[in-house]
């Protein structure tokens, strides 16, 4: 069975700093774009960053870019986002996300097979 499960979120300040992580299990991460998205209450799910499978290519929504950064670590089926200078606006869950077996990345919430629970990052002082 597919599973992904997020932690690493918390509470805290602008300017601060947090590394989220998704381990995945059931399948080998190696074979998935693994994706990172946030959802706010009232909005649509809204994609920050993915890394794509074959060549560890990494895209980022403009928001975060030089804030945001996502790597994985296939031998522990786990995918990070270390998130810098956050600031209030970044509060959010966040969820990580695996497309189907040898799909690249997009910024597109419904083309992904697989969600996790979401983890809740909140940012203030």
């Amino acid at each position: 069975q597919v599973q992904l499960v997020e932690s690493g979120g918390g509470l805290v300040q602008p300017g601060g700093s947090l590394r989220l992580s998704c381990v995945a299990s059931g399948f080998n991460s190696d074979y998935y774009a693994v994706g990172w998205f946030r959802q706010v209450p009232g909005k649509e799910r809204e994609g920050v960053s993915c890394i794509s499978r074959s060549d560890g290519r990494q895209y980022y929504a403009e928001s975060v870019k030089g804030r945001f950064t996502i790597s994985r670590d296939n031998a522990k089926n786990t995918v990070y986002l270390q998130v810098n200078s956050l600031k209030s606006e970044d509060t959010a869950v966040y969820y990580c996300a695996a497309r189907k077996k040898f799909m690249g990345c997009t910024g597109v919430a419904r083309l992904y097979a697989y969600w996790g629970q979401g983890t809740q990052v909140t940012v203030s002082s």
